[in-house]
């Protein structure tokens, strides 16, 4: 198993750009009301910075492990969803809904159907009904089946990324847990965009929505690299 202070050294240099990019996404924290490409860039900009840290792995690297070529597409699907929430008010919320949807599909199809993992699908489904059902009575129109479909989809990439981490044995990697910790910070920001446009507003929602919606990028980006990794901790054992 790769260790922490490894990852660090490796990867931690390669994501400077990532969070310099968050930091002035929040430095600025330029107007909603106002959608512009400008403010388009500097949304999407933190996950160029995503691209270019797996781009940095090496195209080799890309090409001889799927998931991480997954997650890129993944992670470029998403910028075109961030761009497309910019002007939602404007009437483009369902198209981003749909960019994030393949987004889903795609981080799914990266983690895997293996292990199964039963018990956390169990936990993941009655999560997800519970958020659908929390929202069921403030929908209406297409949204109420267009949001029933975009929550089985993110749980569904919840449960792929949850069923991956196994604490118990030899298996546990820090990617692993990586992947899961980003789905989960996916699916809290995810919830608070339904809630907040939906239901009721949410106290700070903007900020909440973005430090977890950056967060859980990185995360899942990072979960790409653990083909790398295992290859380097073979060839120092």
């Amino acid at each position: 198993m790769v260790s922490p202070v490894t990852v660090v050294k490796s990867e931690g240099p390669k994501l400077v750009p990532f969070f310099k990019a968050t930091c002035v996404y929040f430095v600025l924290w330029l107007p909603t009301s106002s959608p512009s490409w400008f403010s388009a860039l500097i949304k999407c900009l933190p996950i160029f910075c995503l691209w270019v840290f797996l781009l940095a792995h090496g195209f080799s690297f890309l090409g001889a492990h799927s998931s991480a070529r997954k997650i890129l597409a993944g992670l470029i699907f998403s910028a075109l969803g961030d761009a497309f929430l910019i002007w939602q008010e404007q009437g483009y919320f369902v198209h981003g809904l749909l960019m994030f949807a393949i987004t889903h599909i795609l981080y799914s199809s990266a983690f895997g159907m293996k292990p199964i993992n039963v018990r956390a699908g169990l936990v993941i489904t009655a999560v997800s009904a519970l958020c659908y059902l929390l929202l069921y009575p403030y929908l209406s129109g297409p949204f109420t089946y267009l949001v029933a479909v975009y929550i089985a989809l993110i749980g569904f990439m919840g449960w792929r990324a949850i069923a991956g981490l196994q604490l118990t044995n030899d298996l546990w990697t820090w990617t692993k847990l990586s992947a899961c910790l980003g789905a989960m910070l996916f699916m809290v920001s995810d919830l608070t965009i339904a809630v907040n446009k939906f239901c009721f507003p949410v106290p700070h929602s903007r900020a909440i929505i973005m430090a977890t919606y950056y967060a859980a990028q990185m995360l899942i980006a990072l979960s790409a690299v653990e083909c790398q990794d295992a290859e380097v901790s073979r060839k120092r054992t």
